[in-house]
């Protein structure tokens, strides 16, 4: 529950930013030229993408020294102010091309600290599952990616209802990003109270854990066959399907048929509420009949 709990927390800090993609396009980037402004918008919210694998690397390893409890913290706290303080970051208009640079600064942090916080949450809760219900356990965490996009899209149309479209434009696009810091004082508080993972915890006093992961996970051939067959064959299809069928579609609606936003969020959530307990259901599946079965269909039907 506060695995889950953070990270879902963390996927909607990061979420709220493509989310309110084409509002961003407006506020943060020059106003003459609005494809590229978008466009920049974008290649923002992709650079949390770029440096999530550094994230894993960093806060991995720091989760095999300290424990997967206190990297949890850690990636929360940084996190939730980075979010925060993108809703404080002034417009174009009042610092220019400082605003824009703040902002990517801000992401990169964001994606370095989901990075560390997706994997370790992962890992923290199949080092706490029996084998046999591994598959069951861990499909929770999955849930939070479309939970939290699902809450961030509830925030905002709760706030664009809440206000005049002059005033959510001029000031209400900033609330999304400010909730999250009371979002992240609850979960801060919960996992505080989190005990350690007994698997780690048993290789800690045993001096069994890794002193090298990236020579061991990279070095060795057997490992690093795998390691590429989970990027290329398992993760990278799921990421493009994912995006361009969340994020893309939403910008597309908006830009190019011009379908109200508040009308473009509500369709998406509904498909995320409906979608996401799928995924608790092919993870109890995936317990039954193995893993590998469940994504390639998976896949192929994406």
């Amino acid at each position: 529950m506060a695995s889950s709990l953070g990270t879902l927390i963390e996927w909607y800090d990061f979420y709220i930013f493509g989310s309110l993609a084409v509002v961003l396009a407006t506020k943060f980037f020059p106003a003459d030229n609005p494809t590229a402004a978008f466009l920049s918008t974008l290649a923002t919210f992709a650079a949390g993408f770029v440096v999530r694998p550094f994230g894993a690397l960093f806060f991995g390893r720091l989760g095999d020294i300290i424990g997967r409890k206190y990297t949890f913290l850690v990636t929360l706290l940084i996190m939730g102010f980075s979010t925060f303080l993108i809703g404080c970051v002034p417009s174009y208009e009042t610092i220019g091309f400082v605003a824009p640079v703040l902002v990517l600064i801000l992401r990169l942090l964001q994606g370095l600290a989901l990075g560390g916080e997706y994997g370790g949450a992962a890992t923290y809760v199949a080092e706490y599952s029996q084998p046999h219900r591994r598959g069951y356990w861990t499909s929770w965490i999955q849930t939070t990616a479309t939970a939290g996009l699902f809450i961030s899209l509830i925030v905002i149309l709760v706030t664009k209802t809440s206000l005049t479209a002059e005033e959510f434009d001029n000031w209400g696009w900033r609330i999304p990003f400010w909730i999250s810091i009371l979002m992240v004082g609850v979960s801060y508080v919960i996992r505080r109270n989190m005990k350690e993972s007994p698997l780690f915890a048993k290789a800690k006093k045993e001096g069994k854990t890794s002193t090298n992961p990236l020579k061991e996970s990279f070095g060795n051939k057997f490992n690093f066959k795998f390691v590429l067959l989970a990027l290329f064959g398992a993760v990278m299809g799921q990421g493009v399907v994912w995006y361009t069928g969340q994020f893309y579609a939403m910008s597309f609606m908006q830009k190019v048929m011009n379908i109200e936003s508040a009308q473009v969020d509500s369709m998406m959530a509904l498909a995320l509420f409906l979608g996401t307990p799928l995924f608790v259901l092919f993870g109890w599946l995936s317990d039954k009949v193995g893993r590998k079965p469940i994504m390639m269909i998976g896949m192929l039907l994406a």
